[in-house]
């Protein structure tokens, strides 16, 4: 089960007291600069809870699962998500 962002929006405003505009706003405004700084290559951490970094995967070989036919994955960039130790702990 997953919760959508309308259901986060809804949650976050009750709980605050907030309006769901103002809410989505936020989160709005949070999301886009933790993708501009991991973008340009920025660690963003919120200490206890997640950090959101760059890494650079190498090349490599890869095979295509439909033809079994051998292909070169380019080099590039992915984000690495890392729960931290508040989060965890909420899961155990």
């Amino acid at each position: 089960m997953a919760i959508t962002k309308t259901e986060l929006v809804a949650s976050i405003a009750s709980a605050t007291g907030q309006s769901q505009s103002a809410v989505s706003g936020v989160l709005d405004a949070l999301f886009s600069s933790v993708s501009d700084a991991v973008a340009k290559g920025e660690k963003v951490t919120i200490p206890g809870w997640i950090a959101f970094e760059q890494v650079a995967t190498s090349a490599r070989t890869g095979r295509n699962p439909q033809t079994g036919e051998t292909i070169e994955i380019a080099a590039g960039k992915r984000v690495k998500v890392t729960a931290g130790s508040k989060l965890k702990a909420a899961v155990k």
